[in-house]
């Protein structure tokens, strides 16, 4: 029988959360504060910010077993299959050592043409890793980017401390679905994960699925966040959502990022432009879900022939003229094209199963073309050398 040791679950062992809320269960990560969720309780930001991409226990043991008992929300859209459970991985010294699922839990159910939800409330269940080598190592269980998460307790059969300051720097990244990791199959494989391994940073991700619209709270809470690199990718979700003309980008764009400078005066910061995609590059919005043979894709309504409206090419053009007459006074200020991540004869290579979103051959693709070319020699955030 094993003697377990039960660990309180905190800050000091969370990371990745801007905030945790303290429910009935346990905990509940958030990666946007209280006072936004409180300010705008839009259900598609509060479902998004609260499924905790990126988000992972973080401690050092000699344990060679674990448990993790949570509560999660699993996501169902109604008119569609069910979706397969979602992934924890574990790293035991950053390698991967496992993967479980949680069984149970809440039920959301989606109604995508409706824009509503209805959550079914269910047991928590228990996750067990096993097997672990029993020397001192660094454990991580990264959880779902996708389901959002209760963390109820944490037991181990050695104790647990905190992983000590390994002079790691912080990484904060803003972006859309695609950031947040939709149709990635687990949480180490979304393309920020993947680049902060690469780049050897501590990610805090702020991909909010459907809702990298240039939100001034996400600047501000974005700003309150002590980082040492910032990333932001602009520009899908403000076309597919129909959100804005041209005349209302540029100074949204101006706003958004004096929002971070007034926080982050000289923290190297970098402008991503949206990635390739075939629906929108001269269409606008809005997007529309499209349901054929239970599979789920989408078709963009907008007329291409108006000028005032936003597409993917438009808004790079003025991504581009923006970053370039902002770092004229600011050298800490870059720009990357999204097409250097993935551009369209990587869709011919690697498509986007649902013509919007990458699977884990895409995120894997524009993850090590970002590490290469952000943190690798001479990018905006390479390591200072010495």
């Amino acid at each position: 029988m094993t003697d377990w040791i039960t660990t309180p679950i905190d800050a000091g062992i969370v990371r990745g959360a801007l905030e945790l809320e303290r429910t009935e269960r346990g905990l509940l990560p958030h990666r946007l504060p209280t006072w936004v969720r409180q300010r705008f309780p839009d259900e598609r930001l509060l479902s998004a910010e609260s499924q905790p991409s990126g988000v992972r226990l973080a401690f050092r043991t000699g344990a060679t077993a674990v448990e993790l008992d949570v509560l999660p929300t699993k996501t169902v859209y109604q008119g569609l299959p069910a979706r397969p459970d979602s992934v924890y991985d574990l790293l035991v010294d950053g390698r991967p050592a496992g993967r479980a699922v949680a069984e149970g839990g809440n039920v959301r159910t989606v109604d995508m043409a409706a824009q509503t939800s209805v959550v079914t409330p269910g047991p928590s269940a228990t996750l067990r890793f096993d097997g672990l080598p029993g020397e001192p190592k660094d454990v991580e269980i990264w959880l779902p980017h996708d389901e959002t998460t209760e963390l109820v307790a944490l037991r181990t059969d050695a104790p647990v401390e905190p992983v000590p300051d390994r002079g790691r720097r912080v990484w904060l990244h803003h972006g859309s679905s695609i950031s947040h990791g939709s149709a990635a199959t687990h949480p180490t494989a979304t393309w920020p994960a993947l680049a902060a391994a690469r780049g050897g940073v501590e990610l805090v991700n702020l991909g909010l699925g459907g809702n990298a619209l240039l939100d001034p709270f996400v600047a501000r809470a974005m700003g309150d966040v002590p980082a040492d690199l910032i990333s932001v990718k602009i520009g899908i979700n403000v076309v597919n959502t129909d959100l804005m003309r041209r005349r209302a980008f540029a100074p949204a764009v101006h706003g958004f990022l004096d929002t971070l400078r007034d926080r982050h005066p000289t923290t190297p910061l970098l402008v991503v432009s949206p990635v390739f995609c075939p629906l929108q590059e001269n269409t606008p919005g809005p997007l529309m879900p499209d349901f054929k043979e239970n599979r789920l894709s989408f078709r963009a309504l907008g007329d291409p022939s108006d000028p005032t409206r936003l597409t993917l090419t438009v808004i790079r053009d003025e991504l581009a003229r923006i970053t370039a007459q902002r770092a004229a006074d600011d050298a800490n200020l870059h720009y990357l094209d999204g097409l250097a991540l993935y551009g369209e004869p990587d869709f011919a290579d690697v498509p986007l199963p649902d013509g919007l979103h990458p699977d884990d051959g895409g995120h894997r693709r524009i993850g090590e073309r970002f590490a290469e070319r952000v943190f690798g020699p001479g990018g905006p955030f390479a390591a200072a050398e010495g």
